[in-house]
């Protein structure tokens, strides 16, 4: 029997369960490897589980959600996460700094309705997780890579470096230098392709920290660029802004 693959949605845009579907010709070469069980963006034949490999998209941000990724846990094998929401809590995690009911408030012209967690979380707060992608969204290598690594049994080959080795490896003139454009490309894990300094903007940091971030002297460069605190503290605060050395940074430059 084929390997069985399952695909989840929680809290998300659906930005990477699209990037499965435009692999294309390699999800045709997939579906001859896997059988998919679960994936609801482009079947709605659902098989039950067990799954030996689970893919999850979004973050958690209503109860029923922390419920069904307990569930989606224990009939998984292994369970992967892609993308900034699962792997950060999204830029939907933006709230866990304010006042949850203040922003119902604000948005919904019946807030008594809206049935919500106070935070917007990964994936990782709730269950175990075997592997993360990160990403807004994921890139498709990577994604190819991790799936046909992990039913190989082996461990999938990612980018461990920083987004500036990516732009170096480019020849691709660093923005911060050359145009003094605040860029988080030097705290943010590489995997993009280096897609937004190759066009001479500055990176929005999708892909998350990278380890031992040095997140205060960035901040401290970015002031001597001209920045003033709130610019700073957006910074910090886009698709990743939940994730922990993020997250830090940003209060520190808050109000």
């Amino acid at each position: 029997m084929k390997p069985t693959l399952a695909v989840w949605k929680f809290s998300s845009c659906d930005g990477c369960q699209l990037t499965l579907l435009d692999c294309e010709d390699e999800l045709l070469e997939l579906a001859e490897t896997v059988t998919i069980a679960h994936f609801l963006e482009a079947t709605r034949s659902r098989q039950p589980g067990p799954y030996d490999i689970s893919l999850v998209e979004g973050s958690v941000t209503t109860a029923g959600e922390v419920e069904r990724i307990r569930q989606i846990r224990r009939d998984s094998r292994l369970l992967v996460t892609i993308g900034a929401c699962a792997t950060a809590g999204g830029v939907q995690a933006l709230r866990n700094a304010r006042d949850h009911a203040a922003f119902k408030a604000a948005v919904y012209p019946s807030p008594q309705f809206i049935d919500a967690l106070d935070t917007s979380t990964p994936i990782a707060d709730h269950v175990p997780v075997d592997f993360e992608l990160r990403g807004c969204p994921i890139d498709k290598r990577q994604l190819l890579e991790t799936i046909t690594a992990l039913l190989k049994g082996r461990k999938p080959v990612l980018p461990d470096y920083s987004q500036c080795v990516e732009c170096k490896l480019a020849g691709t003139v660093c923005v911060m230098v050359a145009h003094a454009t605040p860029c988080m490309g030097p705290v943010t894990q590489g995997g993009c392709g280096n897609l937004c300094p190759r066009v001479g903007r500055g990176c929005y940091g999708c892909f998350g920290p990278k380890e031992n971030a040095n997140t205060e002297m960035l901040a401290a460069e970015f002031a001597a660029l001209g920045a003033d605190r709130r610019t700073i503290r957006d910074l910090f605060g886009n698709v990743t802004a939940g994730a922990p050395a993020f997250a830090a940074e940003r209060a520190r430059h808050d109000g």
